[in-house]
């Protein structure tokens, strides 16, 4: 057994390269879209059952908490197709050297920051 293996396993100090942090976020996007989309499924099923509960759910979206959320669902969807075919395209042996993964990996969070940000300006 090697005994100079790292002690510390802290994540907080430990400098992730771009493709594991996009690889992360990634994932964790998908957890968010799983909670995003139950939620809304939650509204399309209060909207369907009654004249009440269609109304109750358009005033909820014409709300600020409400317009955050689906900005925040939006995001997660979109940060997860742009990483999803990153990750896709590297399964078909598209930029899986060191420099080529680190490339991609930066474009996926420049093209996703500016897709979530016109999205943010599109919703408001």
């Amino acid at each position: 057994m090697n005994k100079n293996r790292p002690v510390n396993l802290d994540i907080s100090t430990i400098n992730l390269p771009v493709a594991a942090l996009v690889s992360i976020l990634h994932r964790v996007s998908g957890v968010v879209l799983f909670a995003v989309v139950a939620l809304l499924l939650y509204m399309l099923s209060a909207s369907l059952e009654s004249e009440q509960g269609f109304a109750k759910v358009a005033t909820a979206f014409d709300s600020t908490p409400a317009k955050l959320v689906l900005w925040a669902g939006l995001a997660a969807l979109i940060y997860h197709l742009a990483a999803g075919i990153r990750h896709l395209l590297m399964d078909m042996g598209i930029g899986e050297s060191l420099e080529g993964g680190r490339r991609s990996a930066v474009v996926v969070l420049a093209v996703s920051a500016v897709l979530i940000l016109l999205a943010g300006v599109w919703l408001w």
